[in-house]
């Protein structure tokens, strides 16, 4: 029988004192297969859950993009929440939930794609669930119609630059100028490959493409891949990061302005692009701290175009390994979105200093806990919490977090 699922969507199967995981099922399951290595790769349901449904892609089975699809939507949402207060559980923390976001259907804007080339064409598509088979998709269930209608062009990227024993990344983001595609693991750049792609880019109409990393990309540019931060227009660089979807980042950037309410000083740390800088930039003089020099100078750029925003300060800086200071945090409030190792260092650098309003942002509820409690013990407590749901299907849940001193 399924007990219950793991963190990343499997069953966890018991029978007697033997468990093992089990893909596609759904706790209450009473279901049979063989374990290998601790794993039933395809269990046969016996007693299906009455939260079953029948899953809306083709690809399901095989493809290991989505992980959660035969479950039914109140289930994945229930199921979501739950693992957000699990981890807070673990940590001796609760918090009451304000608000839950899940995105639609075939809403994602960005997206990284697998590769292969092979003797008949190439397979574009997301792994296999625990696999490095490349499954190749025809129709995606998440993907924007901008991206799942280029599908076909971004298999000629692939033709034409894979090398036969190597994968490709496609990094894929839909902006208002039409598609931003930055392509790692390629063939490296000569002229002839120059030339084809600077052809193909302008037979899929993309908005820019870049090739390869570090001192040896190179970006073909037509339109700049611009989108739309608050008032800023904003560029970001090659196979930067922003939030998977329009929706999503709304919904975060909804829950943030709550919680930073009329503060007239705000402190965006790990602040990337501007997600959330950029729109506070239209009340509050707002002070951008990231790791990264290019995400910076594209907040600036965008800045500097934008009307009616209040001052934007900005400062590269590694916050992982030098966290800002006690002294360093004097402002109104402070929004921190860090990666999923979360912020442990800063959240300690926090709880010694006289901070008493965070928006905390998170990508992964447990590292999120762990800082939660370091915040904790120097006097500060979750006052409520949003669930953000961008990654429909997956296991992944992103959460909001207001956090104020007692």
């Amino acid at each position: 029988m399924i007990e219950r699922l793991g963190r990343k969507g499997d069953g966890v199967a018991v029978s007697g004192e033997a468990r093992a995981l089990a893909a596609l099922t759904l706790p209450g399951e009473v279901i049979e297969g063989e374990a290998v290595e601790g794993r039933i790769a395809s269990p046969r349901i016996l007693t299906p859950s009455a939260d079953r449904v029948r899953p809306p892609c083709p690809h399901y089975r095989s493809c290991g993009g989505c992980t959660l699809m035969h479950g039914s939507d109140a289930f994945v949402r229930d199921w979501k929440v739950g693992v957000v207060a699990e981890a807070l559980r673990a940590q001796g923390l609760q918090a009451p939930v304000a608000g839950v976001h899940v995105s639609p259907p075939r809403s994602r804007r960005r997206a990284v794609l697998s590769g292969r080339r092979t003797k008949k064409g190439a397979l574009l598509g997301f792994h296999a669930r625990a696999s490095d088979i490349v499954v190749d998709i025809a129709d995606c269930q998440v993907l924007r119609p901008g991206i799942q209608n280029a599908l076909p062009f971004l298999r000629e990227l692939v033709i034409a630059g894979a090398s036969r024993s190597a994968e490709l990344s496609l990094a894929v983001i839909e902006t208002q100028a039409g598609l931003d595609v930055a392509v790692t693991g390629g063939k490296p750049m000569d002229a002839g490959l120059f030339s084809t792609l600077a052809g193909l880019a302008e037979q899929g109409d993309l908005a820019r493409l870049s090739w390869g990393t570090g001192a040896d990309a190179q970006s073909l540019t037509r339109r700049p891949p611009a989108l739309a931060l608050g008032r800023a227009q904003v560029v970001p660089p090659p196979g930067g990061f922003l939030q998977a979807t329009a929706e999503g980042e709304a919904a975060l950037l909804s829950a943030v302005r709550g919680i930073v309410g009329d503060a007239t000083r705000v402190l965006d740390l790990f602040a990337g692009c501007g997600t959330f800088s950029l729109p506070l930039a239209e009340t509050a003089e707002v002070h951008a701290v990231e790791g990264l020099a290019a995400p910076l100078e594209a907040l600036q750029a965008g800045a500097r175009k934008a009307m009616g925003l209040r001052r934007i300060t900005t400062e590269i800086r590694d916050l992982a390994r030098r966290p800002l200071l006690p002294d360093e945090l004097d402002h109104h409030a402070i929004v921190i979105d860090p990666p999923r190792a979360g912020a442990e260092a800063q959240a300690r650098e926090i709880a010694r200093s006289q901070a008493g309003t965070l928006a905390w942002v998170s990508c992964d509820p447990v590292t999120f806990a762990r800082d939660a409690r370091i915040l904790a013990e120097g006097g500060l407590a979750i006052v409520r919490i949003f669930i953000i749901d961008q990654f429909r299907w997956s296991p992944h849940v992103e959460t909001v977090a207001e956090i104020r001193r007692r």
